[in-house]
C-alpha cells in the first residue's frame, strides 16, 4: 500500500512539474533590466526610456503583476518597448522563454448614453 502511495505521489509531482514548465500566457509591460518595475504602465515616456536603456546595454524584461521576469529571446521584444503585451512561452525560474509576443490594445469603452425623462 505504501509503495503505491509513494509511486502515486512521485507521479503527481513529476507531472505537476512538467505542466508548470509547459506553455503559459503572460500579460505585462515590456521594460528594461535597468528600470525594472518602474515601467509597469505602458506609455510613450516608458517606450522612450526603455529604448534608451537597451541601447545603453540593458536587457528587455517583462513586468507582470508587480514581478519582473527576464525574457528570451531578446529580439522578440524589440518592437514592444514600453508597451503592454501578451507573451506565450514557458517559465523557468524567473525567465520566460517566449514563443510569441503580441501587442495588447484595449478598446476604450463608449460612454453610456444618458436618457432624459
Amino acid at each position: 500500500m505504501t509503495k503505491r502511495f509513494t509511486m502515486l505521489a512521485v507521479s503527481l509531482l513529476m507531472f505537476g512539474c512538467l505542466a508548470w514548465s509547459a506553455q503559459h500566457v503572460f500579460y505585462g509591460v515590456v521594460s528594461d533590466s535597468m528600470c525594472g518595475a518602474k515601467h509597469s504602465r505602458a506609455s510613450a515616456a516608458a517606450a522612450h526610456c526603455v529604448k534608451k536603456c537597451v541601447a545603453g546595454g540593458a536587457k528587455y524584461v517583462l513586468v507582470s503583476r508587480g514581478k519582473v521576469y527576464q525574457v528570451t529571446p531578446q529580439d522578440k521584444f524589440a518592437d514592444f518597448a514600453g508597451k503592454r503585451v501578451r507573451v506565450h512561452g514557458a517559465l523557468s525560474g524567473t525567465t520566460i522563454t517566449a514563443d510569441s509576443v503580441t501587442a495588447v490594445v484595449y478598446k476604450k469603452k463608449a460612454k453610456a448614453a444618458s436618457s432624459g425623462i
